[in-house]
């Protein structure tokens, strides 16, 4: 994934947060996501992208 992508890191609690490392996955139901790391501390986080997304990465 090229473009930056944020989400809520539950160690830091902060909402915005950038994250790195990122890898599209799909979650159970086939929806996609983001898989990275927070920037900051490193913890693993997840942000769950729209149903639009799977088609336009697939």
């Amino acid at each position: 994934m090229d473009e930056k992508t944020t989400g809520y890191c539950v160690k830091c609690k902060v909402n915005g947060r950038e994250m790195k490392d990122v890898e599209k996955v799909e979650i159970k139901p086939g929806r996609p996501a983001a898989k990275g790391k927070c920037a900051v501390c490193g913890t693993g986080m997840y942000k769950i992208l729209p149903k639009a997304a799977a088609t336009v990465a697939a």
